[in-house]
């Protein structure tokens, strides 16, 4: 991870979240959450029942899934991965966002470095997919 990771946002489904054991032994921890405290990130919550919380990554996937799997019929899953890839290249370099100001990912990310170079572990510019790789 090029930035240092301090608060991880997660649903309630069992993959993230303690159990309640009815046999006696009370609740049970998950190792997820025990990961996240050992690496000084904090683990959130989101609300049960309310999908909103999740609404931002549901969106991407379904803006990522709309220009891809939704619109072209691929031979292989190669052919995918390389229309994913060329697809993020291309939303990550050259989409000018409005929730960015109208920068696009790599522009606000760049700036960001620039700015606030001692939030990211290395420097970010070199994991990200397209000229630069």
């Amino acid at each position: 991870m090029p930035y240092k990771i301090h608060t991880i946002l997660t649903d309630n489904g069992v993959q993230f979240s303690d159990r309640y054991k009815g046999d006696g032994r009370g609740w049970i921890s998950h190792i997820f959450g025990h990961v996240c405290g050992q690496n000084g990130i904090e683990h959130r919550l989101t609300k049960p029942y309310h999908p909103s919380t999740n609404g931002q990554a549901e969106r991407m996937v379904r803006t990522i899934k709309e220009a891809t799997v939704k619109s072209f019929h691929y031979n292989s899953v190669q052919e995918l991965r390389r229309h994913v890839r060329d697809w993020l290249t291309a939303y990550n370099f050259a989409k000018q966002l409005k929730a960015l100001r109208f920068k696009t990912p790599y522009e606000a990310i760049e700036e960001l470095w620039k700015s606030k170079p001692e939030i990211f572990n290395v420097k970010p510019l070199n994991h990200m997919l397209g000229p630069n790789t």
